[in-house]
């Protein structure tokens, strides 16, 4: 009798239970890449690091042993790499997840966390100190800079009428073209020497200099914002079919549109603040996962941020060590990889089409 009523259930409740499995797997997969990548990332680079290494610096500091490694084996791992390969981790997922967000309430599969104008904004806010220089203070300016954006970009959609995805994203594009050219003003009348390098390193993005502090900001903020963004699935599975549609299913659309572009925007401009502009990581990873898992949300976003996680990891890794002794900008890498794999995306579709 049970096994006829499971039956009565049809092939639509197995094929739930197959999604169920299958996001299940490749969210253990993903989660088990990422911890495994951060402690592979941290033994790459000139001084030779194995495993075992990075996990004695990492027991020795959490009170599980007595330290083993060398002074400044152990400032390697801890001081250096370990911090930067956990802020590329929270700002390659901050971003993904982001992305996921704002091509959900725009409708626009083109959008990603810059698309309000948030990195022109921060980096009017990075430019001014840099030039000044008070670089001390970057990230707080970037911040800053990026709030203002946002507060811009709101303001003046609202100023238009009601909160829509089209006029949300016009207002997004003057106030960006606004910043950008208050930028570029800056630089050309006050950036020399020293300066003007720094200015282009931030531009292109970078995780060079991140230390615990950079940490505690990008992942502090990935956690307090983040995990509401994770919690909205339900929220973003009703703007997919349209204003009317998430209206007719109980949901505010205009306080909803609202507080999740806001939460986007400020976990943006905290990950800003501590990597300089990053650009590709927003706008291709959802896309990826969802030929994966599909596009309800409930997945998506959660393995939108382990896939953006494991990808910056692994950027900021060869950025790091490619073209050793020098260090190539990440920003440049996440563009040189995700021109191209957009491109693959785009043409997969249309044969799906």
């Amino acid at each position: 009798m049970r096994s006829a009523v499971l039956g009565s259930a049809g092939p639509a409740s197995r094929g739930s239970r197959a999604g169920s499995g299958r996001v299940a797997a490749w969210t253990a997969l993903l989660a088990v890449a990422v911890v495994g990548s951060i402690i592979i990332a941290v033994t790459i680079g000139p001084a030779g690091l194995a495993p075992t290494d990075v996990f004695a610096s990492i027991g020795a500091h959490l009170g599980f042993g007595e330290p083993t490694l060398s002074t400044i084996r152990d400032g390697i791992v801890w001081e250096l790499r370990m911090p930067r390969v956990l802020t590329a981790a929270a700002v390659g997922a901050g971003l993904a997840l982001c992305g996921a967000v704002m091509q959900a309430l725009t409708r626009n599969p083109l959008a990603d966390p810059y698309l309000l104008g948030l990195s022109s904004g921060a980096s009017v806010g990075a430019v001014i100190v840099i030039v000044l220089g008070a670089s001390l203070v970057l990230p707080l300016a970037a911040f800053a800079g990026a709030l203002a954006a946002l507060i811009a970009t709101l303001g003046l959609a609202r100023a238009a009428g009601a909160l829509t995805p089209t006029r949300t994203v016009l207002a997004g594009l003057a106030v960006s073209s606004v910043f950008g050219a208050i930028t570029s003003l800056i630089i050309f009348w006050s950036a020399t020497g020293d300066s003007y390098r720094e200015i282009l390193n931030w531009l292109l993005g970078s995780l060079a200099g991140t230390d615990w502090g950079s940490v505690w900001l990008a992942g502090g903020a990935l956690l307090i914002v983040g995990v509401p963004l994770l919690a909205s699935a339900r929220t973003l599975d009703a703007f997919a079919f349209g204003d009317t549609a998430a209206a007719a299913l109980g949901i505010d659309v205009g306080r909803s549109r609202a507080l999740l572009l806001t939460g986007t925007a400020l976990l943006t401009g905290a990950l800003v603040a501590v990597s300089g502009s990053i650009g590709f990581v927003g706008l291709i990873l959802p896309h990826a996962v969802r030929l994966l898992v599909g596009s309800r949300h409930r997945a998506l976003l959660p393995l939108s941020a382990l896939a953006g996680a494991l990808f910056l990891i692994w950027a900021d890794t060869g950025a790091r060590t490619l073209f050793d002794p020098r260090e190539l900008p990440v920003g440049i890498l996440t563009a040189l990889i995700g021109g191209p794999v957009f491109a693959v995306l785009l043409l997969r579709s249309r044969s799906l089409s």
